[in-house]
């Protein structure tokens, strides 16, 4: 009786190992586009970070000098930046962090700001290192790397910030819903929900998203502060961060370069990531 107690515990565990380690798609891709190792579900270096009112998840891989990756929002995954875990984890530690509400990071109780998504990278870099850190941020991701440029210039070495551009209310206006995401890409989604550490908010997740998105500012106020050198990158079909918004905010940061990659929309790196690559590579070496 409890050998047979345990035989069925030993395939418990192991079923639940290659559930966690199951392959995860990325947003709006074929569902062949998949990485062997599941980032943002692996329990093999996965830890998290406590903020005022949420746990944030993240994962390091690799060693040398870190670099921090922020997805975007929305449709935002980890395994958006597969490939680059991919090629960074040879020479840079690289600190993978999920944004609140996506993943397997809290939501939390507090409304959505730019000055809570600077907080929670913190809270995430501190936990693993003091040195500067080198920043890639996508799309929501790419508008925290500004603010985070902005509050804690002594920790930031040099940015990539790609698909965000000037923002001001009005721009666009936001009111997408879970329905609606799950009719553009239902297995992403789904897949994602099963992540969330509460799943049933996955509704007022989107809900708090709009709010932030429909109030967010992105000028020349916030970016003619920023004292690293940035890299500012996106599509040429970007239809969301039409190009003319990346190049006048790029034209704001003092320290700037520019790359539009073309032929792409608004997530390029997954549209053609050897250019992509081949456009950041220099850039962090130098």
């Amino acid at each position: 009786m409890i050998s047979r107690i345990l035989i069925t515990s030993v395939f418990v565990l192991f079923m639940l190992t290659i559930q966690a380690q199951k392959p995860l798609i990325r947003a709006f891709q074929p569902p062949t586009v998949v990485n062997k190792i599941p980032y943002g579900n692996n329990p093999k270096v996965g830890k998290y970070a406590q903020t005022k009112d949420a746990k944030i998840y993240y994962e390091v891989y690799g060693k040398g000098q870190p670099v921090v990756l922020l997805h975007g929002g929305l449709f935002g995954s980890t395994v958006e930046f597969a490939d680059f875990i991919d090629k960074l984890k040879t020479n840079f530690q690289v600190i993978a962090i999920s944004t609140r509400g996506h993943g397997k990071s809290e939501l939390g109780t507090e409304s959505m700001t730019l000055d809570q998504r600077a907080s929670d990278a913190l809270a995430v870099i501190d936990a693993i290192t003091k040195e500067k850190v080198t920043i890639i941020g996508f799309s929501d991701g790419g508008y925290a790397a500004y603010h985070f440029a902005k509050l804690f210039p002594e920790r930031v070495n040099k940015m990539v910030v790609i698909g965000a551009g000037e923002l001001t209310p009005g721009n666009r206006e936001f009111n997408f819903t879970a329905e609606m995401a799950l009719k553009m890409d239902k297995a992403f989604i789904e897949q994602q929900q099963k992540l969330m550490p509460e799943p049933a908010r996955l509704s007022e997740m989107f809900s708090e998203l709009c709010a932030y998105y429909n109030t967010l500012s992105i000028s020349k106020e916030l970016l003619s502060t920023i004292k690293c050198p940035v890299l500012v990158m996106a599509g040429d079909k970007d239809g969301g961060n039409p190009v003319e918004r990346v190049v006048s905010a790029a034209r704001f940061i003092p320290n700037h370069q520019i790359c539009i990659i073309p032929n792409t929309g608004h997530g390029c790196h997954n549209d053609n990531f050897e250019a992509t690559w081949a456009s950041i590579a220099p850039f962090l070496k130098n």
